[in-house]
C-alpha cells in the first residue's frame, strides 16, 4: 500500500529533512567521494597543472644530459680524451681543465662528457628491452591469472629473487664485458621488476567494468589487453622506467668499480670513476666529478618519475 502524501508544507519539510538524515554522508566518506570525483574548477586546474619547477629543472637536466651523449665531441672547448692528454692528477680548477685530469693526464670534464654516451645508451637501451619484454609478461600473466599468471608470476618471483648484482655479474662473465653485453645483462636485470609492476596493476585494471564490457562484447583478449589495459597500465611503467634508467646507471658504476663493466677501453662514467679509485686520496675530484653528475642524474629522474606518477594519480582520482 502506498505511503500517503504529507499534506502540510511543514510535513513536506520534515519529510525531506529526515531523507537528508538518512542520506548524510560522514567526513570520512565524505572525502573519498570527493578525492574519487571532482568537478568543476578543480578538475580544470589540476588537468593544467604542470611539472611544477623542480620537474622542470629536472627535464632541463636531461636535455643537458642528452646533448651531451649525442654533441659531447662537437663541443667547444672539450678536448680530446684520448689524444689532448697532459700533466697526470691536476686538481680542481687547473687551467683549462675546470675538474682536474685523471692519472693519465686525461681531462676529467672530457671524460665525464664523452662518456655520457655510453653510459646512457646502456641505461636508456636496458630498461627499454626490459619495458617491452617485462611489460608483455606481466600484462598476460595479471590478464590471464590462472596456471599462465602462476607460472610467469612464479618466473618473476625466481629473477627477483636471484641477487640483481651478481646476476649481471654472471652474464657479463660468460658473455663479455663490451657495451653490448652489459646493456643486455641490465636488461635482464630489469625484466623482472618491470614485469611484477605492469602485472600488479594489470590485475587492478582488469577487473573495471569498461574491460569486463569489452569482453562482454566478445572482444578477443589481445584486442582487450592492447586497447583497454594497456593504456591504463603504461603511466605507472613508464614513471618506474625513469626510476629503472636511474638504477641501471648506478649499477654500470658499480659494475665498473669492482672491474667487471665496461672494457676499460671504452669511456663511460662508472670507468672514470674506476680509474680515480688508485688517486682517489691525491686526487679525489677524479671520482668525485663523475659521482656528482651520477648524483645529479639519478636524482632528476626519480624526481621527474615521481612527479610524472603523482600527475596521473591525479589524472585517475578525476575520472
Amino acid at each position: 500500500m502506498p505511503e500517503p502524501s504529507p499534506e502540510s508544507g511543514r510535513d513536506i519539510a520534515t519529510a525531506l529533512a529526515d531523507d537528508e538524515h538518512r542520506h548524510a554522508l560522514t567526513p570520512a566518506s565524505a572525502g573519498v567521494m570527493a578525492g574519487g570525483v571532482l568537478s568543476g574548477p578543480e578538475t580544470e586546474r589540476i588537468r593544467r597543472k604542470g611539472l611544477g619547477i623542480g620537474g622542470w629543472l629536472c627535464v632541463a637536466w636531461l636535455i643537458v644530459i642528452l646533448f651531451m651523449a649525442f654533441f659531447g665531441s662537437k663541443i667547444p672547448g672539450i678536448p680530446d680524451p684520448v689524444n689532448d692528454v697532459t700533466t697526470p692528477r691536476l686538481g680542481w680548477g687547473a687551467s683549462g681543465h675546470p675538474f682536474g685530469t685523471d692519472g693519465q693526464g686525461r681531462d676529467v670534464l672530457s671524460l665525464i662528457v664523452n662518456g655520457t654516451y655510453n653510459s646512457m645508451y646502456i641505461g636508456i637501451v636496458s630498461v627499454f628491452f626490459g619495458l617491452v619484454v617485462g611489460g608483455f609478461l606481466g600484462i598476460v600473466a595479471g590478464y590471464f591469472k590462472g596456471a599462465v599468471g602462476g607460472v610467469l608470476g612464479g618466473m618473476t618471483d625466481i629473477l627477483l629473487a636471484y641477487p640483481q648484482l651478481v646476476l649481471a655479474l654472471s652474464v657479463v662473465t660468460f658473455l663479455g664485458n663490451s657495451v653490448f653485453w652489459v646493456t643486455v645483462a641490465l636488461a635482464i636485470v630489469s625484466v623482472p621488476v618491470l614485469a611484477r609492476i605492469s602485472r600488479a596493476s594489470t590485475l587492478s585494471w582488469s577487473e573495471r567494468e569498461f574491460v569486463l564490457a569489452a569482453r562482454a562484447q566478445g572482444a578477443k583478449h589481445g584486442r582487450v589487453m592492447l586497447r583497454e589495459i594497456f593504456p591504463n597500465v603504461l603511466p605507472a611503467m613508464l614513471s618506474i622506467a625513469l626510476l629503472g634508467v636511474a638504477v641501471v646507471i648506478v649499477a654500470e658504476a658499480g659494475l665498473a668499480i669492482i672491474g667487471a663493466g665496461v672494457n676499460p677501453e671504452k669511456i663511460t662514467w662508472g670507468n672514470t670513476i674506476q680509474s680515480g679509485i688508485t688517486d682517489l686520496t691525491d686526487a679525489p675530484n677524479i671520482v668525485l666529478a663523475p659521482s656528482f653528475v651520477i648524483f645529479i642524474t639519478v636524482m632528476a629522474l626519480n624526481f621527474l618519475g615521481d612527479v610524472l606518477r603523482a600527475k596521473f594519480d591525479v589524472r585517475e582520482s578525476a575520472l
